[in-house]
């Protein structure tokens, strides 16, 4: 059974940082992924990453957004720093499983930035 559980989602203020974390279990899997989405927009893909290491960001987020993986805790990561208010969203991991193909979501985290 595939799960993804993430957390890390919190209030802070502008220019500060927090770190998100999905520990993606029940598969192997190839790529991953955080998607956000904001009130009233459609979900969008923040940062993947993929079973080469290949990244690739929003343009939004390049520079301040970092992922990254710990495959011995099967966790995916997302480092963000200097914070805007317009990253203000509920943040999603994404995980595609590499036999089937399929794409498995997390629960979801909220992220406010604001002072």
């Amino acid at each position: 059974q595939v799960q993804l559980v993430e957390s890390g989602g919190d209030l802070v203020r502008p220019g500060g940082s927090l770190r998100l974390s999905c520990v993606a279990s029940g598969s192997i899997f190839s790529r991953y992924g955080w998607y956000r989405q904001a009130p009233g927009k459609q979900r969008e893909l923040v940062a993947a990453l993929d079973w080469g290491n290949n990244k690739n960001y929003a343009e939004s987020v390049k520079g301040r957004f970092t992922i990254f993986r710990d495959n011995a805790k099967k966790t995916v990561y997302l480092q963000m720093n200097s914070l805007k208010p317009e990253d203000t969203a509920v943040y999603y991991c994404n995980a595609r499983a590499r036999d089937s193909g399929d794409d498995y979501w997390g629960q979801g985290t909220q992220v406010t930035v604001s002072s």
